[in-house]
């Protein structure tokens, strides 16, 4: 049997008891009635006239009667009282499946159903249902930082002061670890009122959390939907629906700096509907190595002559043609795909250049979420053992955003490259948080000037004095530079006069493809042949990737 079935039957035995309980309390004042009839009058006589004593049979009837009736009365209290707690137990047992244990607002389960009914209730005075996502801003760092303990009081204080900043008719639901929703009552017609109550709720939940030892900073983002009684689509709109375009609302507000708000459009969903089929196609062009290399030289701006290239991504869709990566590297690597994309692209991109001309360098960028990885320099260098690629030839390009986020494991990463030979360049230089430190203590061999400082420069000579201030930089610290933008002779004349350096522009042709690249190559008798390279390799010194 198992435990719902001796659940049943122990319900089922304890009811035969009150049954059985029940019939003996009743037979009991039957007997009482009847033996009490006959056997009291004689007690009371024997008692006053000195008569005769009542049956000694009669008598135990009656004790027995009395017996039974104060355990029947005993019973029927027992009953009472389980009764009671029966219902109690049954309350709790609610509330726990209805309300979250830590904040004690209503759950994802109960949630939509006291959405629907505040909805309902609103629609018959004619007033508008205001829903709102509620999300803690960087929450995972307030648990990485402070713990999970401080995590469960902020969630704590949050709630209650949301729900201190609604109205008295409203709903409030932990839907998430750190995700609320709210539903109250706006009026028709007035945006302003609401945007003041959501711009309090702000101010209400941003205010510090004091714990015993600190004061904890937590900011929320906050997504507005409403149903519009006016709108015919909107007449049968169910409550995961308004908690929906609030969700999508609440990631536009995030994306505007957050701690803050923003209202729902319907454009939204269409821009939410487009994202998820380009993840999805993503997915897909990694698993079908739809993504391919293209380059772009990088040239000695005092010579002429070509220096090596830099490598860039591009995906070759059959639905959207050749995207650019402005468009899908951010996706990718929101969606953890970016190591496995960049991996393949520089697996091709190796490849085609290992039989370049020995004096020909290719620059690679790698984005910020593989530096988190410590074993990248590990599956970099054994891509350089498959390819046979020198890595005397390799240039990786790190961004100033590297560096902020994780120092210790970029500088760890960086060393392990720099042991096998493989340059690094700071790209895009002037753009992040680097600082003089940083460029002192950690081994790069380059600095790359962003082109949007570089292409300043022939728009009334703006931005000269930070061109020449990176320029000057980099020769103190003995560190070559390259100017990325170079899309104008105006803009190479400056560049030269500054000294030497590489540029890169499309003043010296636009990114090619590989099949493009070799004819170049070929045309300057830049490409050697495979005996050549087999050579040139064994000279080199062999990497280690152990």
């Amino acid at each position: 049997m198992d435990s719902a079935d001796g659940l049943k039957g122990r319900g089922l035995d304890a009811a035969e008891r009150d049954v059985i309980a029940l019939g003996i309390a009743i037979a009991a004042i039957i007997l009482f009635i009847g033996t009490g009839g006959s056997a009291l009058p004689q007690a009371v006589g024997a008692l006053l006239n000195g008569g005769k004593a009542p049956d000694l049979f009669l008598t135990n009837a009656l004790l027995l009667n009395i017996a039974l009736l104060i355990f029947g009365w005993r019973r029927y209290n027992d009953l009472r009282r389980e009764i009671r707690e029966r219902f109690a137990a049954e309350q709790q047992a609610r509330e726990l499946a209805e309300r979250d244990a830590l904040t004690g607002c209503l759950n994802r389960r109960s949630g939509p159903a006291a959405i629907e009914a505040l909805r309902q209730r609103l629609a018959t005075r004619g007033q508008e249902l205001v829903v709102l996502m509620i999300d803690l801003d960087n929450f995972k760092q307030i648990n990485d930082v402070h713990g999970h303990k401080v995590g469960d009081l902020v969630l704590s204080t949050i709630g209650r002061r949301l729900e201190t900043a609604l109205p008295a008719d409203s709903v409030i639901v932990r839907v998430g670890g750190d995700e609320f929703v709210c539903a109250f009552a706006g009026p028709q017609n007035s945006l302003e009122h609401i945007d003041n109550r959501v711009a309090a709720m702000i101010a209400q939940a941003s205010r510090p959390v004091l714990t015993d030892n600190t004061s904890v900073e937590a900011t929320v983002s906050i997504g507005i939907t409403r149903s519009d009684a006016d709108r015919a689509d909107d007449n049968d709109v169910t409550p995961e629906t308004l908690i929906h375009r609030a969700d999508i609302a609440m990631y536009h507000a995030k994306k505007q700096g957050r701690n803050r708000a923003h209202w729902f459009a319907a454009e939204m969903e269409d821009e939410l509907r487009y994202r998820n089929e380009l993840e999805a196609n993503i997915r897909a062009a990694v698993a079908n190595d739809e993504f391919v290399p293209f380059y772009e030289q990088q040239v000695d701006i005092g010579t002429g002559e070509l220096a090596g290239f830099e490598m860039l991504a591009r995906w070759d869709s059959p639905r959207y043609g050749m995207v650019s990566p402005d468009i899908f590297i951010p996706v990718a690597e929101e969606i953890d795909l970016i190591s496995e994309l960049s991996e393949k692209l520089m697996r091709k991109a190796l490849l085609d250049a290992v039989d370049w001309d020995a004096s020909l360098t290719l620059s690679v960028n790698v984005s910020p979420v593989q530096l988190r990885d410590p074993w990248f320099a590990q599956k970099l260098l054994q891509l350089l053992v498959e390819t046979g690629f020198p890595p005397a030839r390799l240039e990786i390009e790190i961004t100033e955003s590297c560096l902020h986020e994780n120092v210790s494991t970029v500088r760890s990463i960086v060393t392990s490259l720099k042991n096998q030979g493989i340059r690094i360049a700071l790209d895009d230089f002037g753009t992040g948080y680097s600082s003089l430190s940083q460029l002192r203590t950690l081994p790069f061999d380059r600095m790359k000037i962003d082109r949007s400082f570089v292409s300043e420069l022939a728009t009334d000579g703006r931005g000269r004095e930070l061109v020449e201030a990176i320029v000057s930089l980099g020769k103190s610290l003995a560190l070559p530079v390259t100017a990325e933008g170079v899309v104008s002779n105006e803009i190479l004349s400056y560049l030269q006069s500054l000294g030497e350096m590489k540029g890169q522009g499309f003043l010296y042709g636009e990114p090619a493809d590989v099949k493009a690249t070799r004819a170049l190559l070929a045309s300057l008798g830049l490409l050697r042949s495979s005996q050549d390279e087999e050579l040139a390799f064994e000279e080199l010194p062999r990497v280690s990737v152990g």
